[in-house]
């Protein structure tokens, strides 16, 4: 009697214990909501569609209609708690919640669209600059004229 008690008892353990914690997982929760990570999956779909709408402009607008009735934006989010719950105590979601709803949190949450587009303007400048310094001094060194003898 005691061995298969014991085994269960083992086996709830180990599921009690891989299970997300509902009050975390509720806590995580309202900080994607706060910080608008949320939206951001929304965001990136509606840019993709807006893409492939540009790109097959035969197809009808009630095509795209119709898929995008078929995505539930409460699927990223359920891939992005779990990755919270494994990187975050329920400690940092308390503390990153009290910082998103505070003055400087909410000015960072207003701002960082357009800090991240800048940024990466920057970023694209910045590797187009590299490129073109590597590009030159490829050519200075003659290997541009090498790489082309060997095609």
């Amino acid at each position: 009697m005691k061995k298969p008690l014991l085994i269960l008892s083992f086996a709830l353990l180990s599921f009690t214990t891989n299970a997300q914690n509902p009050t975390k997982t509720e806590k995580i929760k309202q900080l994607l909501e706060l910080s608008g990570s949320g939206k951001m999956g929304i965001q990136v779909m509606d840019q993709m569609m807006s893409s492939f709408k540009s790109s097959y402009s035969v197809v009808k607008q009630e095509f795209w209609e119709e898929f995008k009735k078929e995505i539930n934006p409460d699927d990223i989010e359920n891939m992005i708690l779990p990755i919270y719950d494994k990187y975050y105590t329920e400690a940092d979601i308390d503390q990153l919640t009290a910082f998103y709803k505070s003055p400087i949190g909410k000015k960072m949450i207003q701002t960082m669209p357009l800090v991240m587009r800048e940024s990466m303007v920057a970023g694209q400048n910045w590797g187009k600059e590299i490129a073109t310094k590597v590009l030159a001094r490829l050519k200075e060194k003659g290997y541009l004229e090498k790489q082309k003898e060997l095609k």
